[in-house]
C-alpha cells in the first residue's frame, strides 16, 4: 500500500490556465469511472473501497484530506489545480476542511459497487486483519 502526493504541471498564458494528466505517467490501472466533488459544505470519504486504486486531484480550491492504512492516520493538504494524491491500495479516508468553490476530482480504478464499501473503521480494520 502506497500514498503519494504528486503535482502536475500546470501552464499559465494570458487566456488561462491548463493542467494536463497524463494519467500512464503515474498508475499502471485502468480507469473505470471519474466524479467529482463540488459545492461540499460538509465532510466527505469516511469509507474504505474494497480493491480501489485511485487518484484525487484537487482541481480548484483546497481541502485536507487523511488516510488510515489500519494502523494510523496519514495526512496531507490539497490546494489546486496542480496537487492530487495517488492512492494504490486499501485505505479509509477523509476529507475535510473544504474551501468555498473547491472542486475534487477522483479517478478510481474500479465502477461503483455498494458492497464494496465499508463505512465503519474499526470494521475496517478488522476486514485488512482478516485480508
Amino acid at each position: 500500500m502506497t500514498l503519494k502526493k504528486i503535482k502536475f504541471q500546470t501552464f499559465t498564458d494570458e487566456s488561462g490556465s491548463l493542467t494536463p494528466i497524463e494519467i500512464k505517467d503515474f498508475v499502471d490501472w485502468p480507469v473505470a469511472r471519474v466524479y467529482y466533488l463540488t459545492d461540499v459544505s460538509a465532510s466527505r470519504g469516511g469509507h474504505c473501497v474494497k480493491g480501489e486504486r485511485k487518484i484525487y486531484v484537487c482541481q480548484k480550491g483546497s481541502c485536507k484530506c487523511r488516510f488510515h492504512d489500519g494502523s494510523g492516520w496519514e495526512e496531507f493538504e490539497l490546494s489546486g489545480p496542480s496537487d492530487a494524491i495517488v492512492m494504490d491500495g486499501d485505505y479509509y479516508r477523509d476529507f475535510t476542511d473544504f474551501e468555498p468553490g473547491t472542486v475534487l476530482m477522483a479517478i478510481s480504478s474500479v465502477s461503483y459497487d455498494p458492497n464494496d464499501y465499508i463505512y465503519d473503521l474499526n470494521e475496517f480494520i478488522e476486514w485488512l486483519k482478516r485480508s
